[in-house]
């Protein structure tokens, strides 16, 4: 029986294999797929997870509840070595292993880009994952919490300065939707003011969103400033050290929340872990039908798809255009490379990928949104609703559907819950502060020791103030 194991269970890898499940004869292929979460995350919504628009875990697809014919290993893949048809991963509990296959599914995606600048590594929270989001949220609630105890002034004001690094449409949509959220929460907090939040939204381009033409992103840049955001194009942070951002036009402020949304980068098991053919970039060589290597020469029994690919984009008018990382892309690759396995595996035609897009749709917080189709450019409240309406159409599985429907209807009636969680990362710190309102730092401290401790990593421990 042929074994195809499929590295990473995103967009692509799991409508890879959601497709082979569906096309595939019993007993004609045994399908493995690799990955380290045990679900797939919907991440054009993180943005409205991270302004409580939707619950975290319905942008989240559970693989072993949607693929009942594959076998799924939670751990993460450290290795390719295609000329033996073998993978090493390591699971989740630590150990090695190595797995071996006859075709191999390259669907591990892209990681977020950063840059050596001092304080990056401290302070910021990227939004690729569901964990951030919601860590986003939590940060930016309880920064409210703080901020509404402290008289006016400057430690006021940089709690509740948020920072978004990055002009792509993940950072301008997270961006949209914390102004959003931290304009609605002023109702709540009576001692805070207008005057006390601050968002600046930082990009090296001289303008945001490349996917829209110029007039439209002029258009978003105005939108955003004119609801109090600080936009800056052509600039680069170039410390956020010890809570202060440094741009490199000289601007100096503190700030409370930093988010980096400043690209992809290549996975580094694509780009330096397999020896299978990638480009300058780290991603893998693929040809039009997604099998990996060129035209001229093809690499047997490897394909590939999704961010982690240089897939040709043949509707492009340039030669030698790829296809952009978004999850247009990627979800229709995924299709076809499940059916193009199948196609090969019997001995058919495999087919090229060829999409023509559907046009491009932002969500700018609630109620405000852009979209285009080539010239068709619709700006506002009707924007907003096709940004949600065409992903609730798009977000796999009706029973997401359903939930996320749910979810918008009832905060509808009842608004945006602002209950934050953030002290679910620390679960025993109640317990052993055992109700003891001083306890609290001594219990923490005790939880992540004991959490070291068991982990065999003494070093993490925390040094606790002998005052």
């Amino acid at each position: 029986m042929e074994k195809i194991l499929i590295v990473g269970g995103g967009y692509a890898g799991f409508y890879t294999a959601w497709g082979l499940e569906k096309k595939l004869r019993r007993g004609e292929a045994e399908v493995t797929l690799v990955d380290p979460h045990g679900y797939m995350t919907y991440q054009p919504f993180l943005p409205e997870v991270t302004a409580g628009s939707i619950e975290a875990r319905h942008v989240m697809v559970s693989l072993r509840r949607h693929l009942h014919r594959t076998t799924i290993i939670a751990g993460q893949t450290t290795k390719i070595d295609h000329a033996n048809r073998t993978a090493t991963v390591r699971t989740n509990d630590g150990a090695l292993r190595e797995v071996g296959y006859d075709t191999i599914v390259v669907t591990a995606g892209a990681v977020t880009r950063t840059f050596p600048v001092p304080g990056i590594e401290q302070e910021a929270i990227g939004l690729k994952h569901v964990e951030e989001a919601v860590a986003i949220r939590d940060a930016l609630l309880t920064a409210f919490d703080r901020a509404a105890l402290l008289p006016p002034g400057t430690e006021r004001r940089r709690l509740l300065t948020v920072t978004v690094v990055g002009g792509g449409f993940t950072g301008v949509e997270v961006f949209g939707e914390l102004l959003s959220l931290a304009t609605a929460l002023l109702k709540s907090y009576p001692e805070l003011g207008r005057d006390d939040l601050a968002f600046h939204l930082v990009d090296s381009n001289k303008r945001i969103l490349p996917e829209v033409t110029d007039e439209p992103g002029r258009w978003v840049v105005r939108h955003l400033q004119e609801r109090g955001g600080r936009i800056h194009l052509g600039t680069q942070v170039v410390s956020a050290a010890e809570g202060r951002i440094m741009l490199s036009t000289g601007e100096s402020y503190g700030n409370g929340l930093l988010i980096w949304a400043a690209g992809n980068g290549s996975n580094p098991v694509v780009a330096r872990n397999t020896d299978l053919p990638v480009d300058e970039r780290g991603l893998v060589r693929v040809r039009a039908d997604l099998r990996v290597g060129t035209d001229e020469a093809p690499v047997p029994d490897a394909w590939a798809a999704g961010d982690n690919a240089a897939v040709p984009d043949l509707a492009s008018p340039v030669p030698g255009a790829r296809t952009v990382p978004n999850a247009q892309h990627a979800v229709r690759q995924g299709k076809l490379l499940a059916a193009n396995l199948v196609a090969d595996l019997r001995g058919k035609k495999v087919r090229p990928y060829l999409h023509h897009s559907l046009g491009t749709v932002a969500t700018l917080g609630i109620g405000h949104g852009i979209f285009q189709y080539k010239k068709l450019v619709i700006k506002g409240f009707p924007a907003w609703i096709m940004h949600r309406g065409y992903h609730v159409l798009a977000v796999p599985t009706w029973e997401r559907k359903v939930r996320v429907l749910l979810v918008w209807a009832s905060a509808v009636l009842f608004g945006r819950d602002i209950i934050p969680l953030s002290t679910v990362q620390k679960p025993r710190a109640a317990f052993l502060a055992g109700g003891d309102p001083f306890a609290d730092v001594e219990a923490e401290a005790d939880a992540i020791a004991h959490e070291a401790a068991a982990a065999g990593r003494p070093e993490l421990s925390v040094v606790r103030d002998a005052g």
